[in-house]
């Protein structure tokens, strides 16, 4: 059915092996600031666009990396000589058929294989905050198919172009304050151990889920506003124990991850970079959500985007540049939940953008046309994405015959 429906003794020897090993996949290789950033591309709605409706609303945001729930025809299709850059989802319920190496090797085929190149897949995400989602089997599930995965790649000679991860919810940190202390809960050690040997093994990215938004919302009179959205004036938090300030929420949770590997793996922790494969603040919610308004969702994701323009890394990793993933594109109105879950969109169905968001590029970095940017007065504002492009760009080489 899914075939169908989907077509850590680790000494210093291992340690410089996996350092080699770490750099081993090209398609991110020499990364520039524009590359940095990402986006999510859910698709949970009955009223979105199709996918062709998304290629000029990435081109005015300067983003060429999009990530993808699902192997979707039409969507990769869509995504075809872009030059755009996609990590692919293996969707939770394929996860028990592609856990075995058939079986793997069959969805490959089926829903990957057939796109190359002209789409151009760099990374499978296998399922999504699995470890955190309280079913055992996919649980169980979660590793072999990544090895399935990973080797059916390899013995089609794409494991150096197409890297396996999957992506966690920060719930599996048991402690995260101060980030120093950051530490795995114990009851998934057994599971995300030998999920980051791999990840040094295959020079594979460890991608964590991260929400400010959820930790203020929880404590807004312990967490200053500001502080969770990333506003350069806040005078930030100190680590006492390791003398590093955090200007920021996110960056701590990042950090507060890395800490966690570092405590569970310390092999993997040399070479394991961590990604940022969702974060953003939603623009409306029920009544109790309080935090979810159009003001604080403009100046999180806009400051989201300055942050990763200026290729800085955290307080722990400052030779790292982060890079993140906004999640989303679009408002998603069949998203079950609460109602900020269907309103973490920078867009409406309509392609019209859900609130008015600008941002200050780096020098050097993508504006829509291809242009660098000229001086500190240069901005970017979002509605402009959502403006048919008047320069052409190599870019987004796009033409009637390839989007169908």
């Amino acid at each position: 059915g899914c075939r169908r429906q989907l077509q850590r003794a680790r000494g210093l020897c291992l340690a410089a092996a996996l350092c080699v090993l770490a750099l081993a996949l090209v398609s991110d290789a020499s990364p520039t600031p524009v590359s940095l950033l990402g986006i999510n591309y859910g698709r949970v709605g009955n009223n979105l666009p199709p996918p062709q409706a998304a290629l000029p609303l990435l081109q005015g945001l300067g983003i060429a990396r999009v990530r993808l729930y699902d192997p979707e025809p039409g969507v990769l299709r869509a995504f075809a000589k872009t030059g755009i850059e996609l990590y692919v989802g293996v969707p939770d319920q394929c996860l028990a058929a592609v856990a075995e190496p058939a079986g793997a090797t069959s969805w490959l085929k089926d829903s990957i294989l057939r796109y190359l190149p002209d789409t151009k897949i760099v990374a499978l995400t296998v399922g999504n905050e699995v470890l955190t989602g309280n079913d055992t089997a996919l649980t169980r599930n979660l590793l072999p198919a990544m090895e399935s995965l990973h080797g059916a790649l390899a013995a089609a000679n794409l494991d150096k172009q197409i890297a396996v991860t999957t992506a966690h919810n920060l719930g599996v940190l048991g402690t995260s304050y101060p980030p120093s202390a950051g530490a795995f809960r114990k009851d998934l050690l057994q599971y995300l151990c030998p999920i980051l040997d791999f990840h040094a093994k295959t020079g594979s990215p460890f991608l964590v889920n991260a929400y400010p938004y959820f930790a203020y919302s929880d404590d807004p009179k312990g967490i200053h506003l500001d502080y969770a959205l990333l506003e350069p004036s806040n005078p930030g938090v100190p680590d006492a124990n390791t003398g590093l300030h955090y200007p920021n929420l996110l960056v701590a949770q990042v950090d507060a991850a890395y800490h966690a590997i570092s405590a569970a793996n310390s092999a993997a922790a040399r070479v394991v970079e961590i990604r940022i494969s969702e974060t953003g603040w939603p623009s409306a919610g029920d009544a109790n959500e309080k935090a979810a308004t159009p003001e604080s969702a403009a100046r999180y994701n806009s400051n989201v985007m300055r942050l990763v323009a200026e290729w800085k890394g955290t307080p722990l990793k400052p030779n790292v540049p982060l890079r993140v993933y906004v999640f989303a594109l679009f408002n998603e109105n069949m998203k079950p939940g609460p109602a900020s879950e269907r309103n973490y969109g920078l867009f409406k169905p309509d392609s019209t953008p859900v609130y008015p968001l600008t941002y200050k590029p780096a020098h050097g970095d993508f504006t829509p046309g291809g242009n660098s940017t000229g001086g500190d007065n240069d901005y970017y504002d979002i509605s402009a994405a959502s403006r048919e492009p008047t320069v052409s760009s190599a870019l987004f080489s796009v033409s009637c015959s390839c989007l169908h």
